[in-house]
């Protein structure tokens, strides 16, 4: 179903809900990810812009499989419109691919996405890391809320209990894993063969560890616009560093060359790309790093990400059969977070019921210590006070109950007992 935007009136008072908006590579393919997609400086742009406009909360993430914004506003437009500002797609685009969701499904979706259920390649842990990072982001600009840092912490939690207490992350589970794979099944006497890999972000740099660890002896050449980086990653394993300016040099020499860069514009073009024999060509990156006419180069096979994660590996199924389990953990502590968010809903008056008992004890006290002769307040303050510490748990316990409208009964205490609500 296409999504429909609808600008919402302008309004001061509005509640605001909890949104996640954006896109995948369920609707999207790579060029409109790549439009989509957010850069490091783009990313604290956004959030700043956000800050100003008087969002409370809200952080970012950005993958080579999806672009979401994660927030509180009064109405999702505002965390489009900030997509779309900071980035190269339009609203248009947006409207026929993207996802809202609101509410309790902005949180469901979050643990999805989070522990690996909703990755392109079931059971990829590394979005995490991401999550992680983009809420540290937005904490440090003082962009995140109680809310927030619970719900994250809980889908942390849901993730690494997924990875131990289940089997869905056997196999091929991530895109730098799932591009060794396809070398290994497709490149033969990969052994003897020249791979370069050229980019080293996070991507390049977990493909290169993958080529050393499952692959015997090929001779692996790294090369990155910043020389330092590859030769940090050189430093651990038995490679070759080459300077950016012998890309084409290195490319004419290679079996197999790994497009791992994060440039917004294509960085193999057809006039680097001259070799007298086959060579594939996997590209990781998001926008598209080769210009789709490297592939109609005599000799070249060029697979973009997409394609390596579609890819059925024989451990696919076998990681299926673990998914009622991930989704029993997730269902759990769900649970527990939405539980913490009703008592947080009704914690301020549970707290104002408490004071008001206490006020009105503490007053008919004084009243009959003056009427009574031999009147001891000590001990009846501690049978008021187990008193008045069971009617606010019977109040506490009854609003947990699934059953009643919580919304009406708060009002309705409220109104009995004339109280004073501190939602602070």
């Amino acid at each position: 179903m296409r999504l429909t935007i609808v600008m919402p009136e302008p309004t001061s008072h509005k509640p605001r809900s909890f949104y996640a908006i954006g896109l995948s590579y369920k609707k999207a393919d790579a060029v409109l990810r790549g439009k989509f997609s957010l850069d490091a400086i783009s990313v604290e742009k956004l959030l700043n812009q956000a800050k100003t406009s008087g969002i409370e909360a809200l952080f970012a993430i950005s993958t080579c499989n999806r672009t979401e914004l994660y927030g509180f506003a009064e109405h999702p437009f505002q965390l489009i419109q900030l997509l779309c500002n900071n980035t190269q797609g339009s609203l248009e685009a947006f409207q026929k691919v993207a996802y809202v969701h609101k509410g309790k499904e902005a949180v469901s979706h979050l643990f999805h996405v989070g522990t690996g259920i909703d990755s392109q390649i079931l059971g990829d842990f590394e979005i995490i890391g991401q999550l992680k990072k983009g809420f540290a982001l937005s904490k440090s600009l003082g962009l995140t809320n109680p809310f927030l840092e619970r719900l994250c912490n809980s889908v942390i939690q849901a993730s690494k209990r997924i990875k131990t207490e289940t089997c869905i992350s056997t196999g091929a589970t991530s895109v730098a894993f799932a591009s060794v794979q396809y070398i290994l099944n497709h490149v033969m006497d990969v052994d003897r063969k020249h791979i370069l890999l050229f980019g080293m972000g996070k991507i390049g740099r977990n493909t290169c560890e993958n080529l050393v660890k499952h692959i015997d002896g090929p001779k692996i050449t790294l090369i990155n616009r910043t020389k330092d980086r590859a030769e940090k990653m050189a430093g651990k394993f038995n490679v070759e560093v080459r300077d950016y300016g012998e890309l084409q040099a290195e490319i004419r020499k290679a079996d197999v060359l790994i497009v791992a860069t994060g440039a917004k514009t294509p960085t193999i073009t057809e006039a680097l790309v001259h070799t007298k024999k086959p060579l594939l060509i996997l590209d990781l990156s998001i926008p598209k790093n080769v210009d789709a006419s490297v592939g109609t180069v005599r000799g070249v096979k060029l697979v973009h990400l997409d394609e390596l994660s579609q890819i059925t590996d024989a451990t696919l199924e076998e990681r299926k059969k673990h998914l009622p389990q991930a989704h029993a953990i997730i269902g759990e502590i769900k649970g527990d977070f939405n539980e913490w968010l009703e008592m947080r809903k009704f914690a301020p008056v549970i707290k104002a019921l408490k004071t008001k008992l206490k006020t009105m004890k503490d007053e008919e006290l004084d009243n009959q210590s003056k009427k009574l002769n031999g009147f001891e307040p000590e001990h009846v303050d501690v049978v008021t006070n187990r008193i008045i510490h069971k009617i606010t748990s019977r109040f506490a316990n009854y609003l947990k109950e699934s059953d009643i409208d919580t919304e009406e009964s708060l009002a309705l205490i409220q109104k009995i007992f004339q109280l004073e609500v501190n939602r602070a």
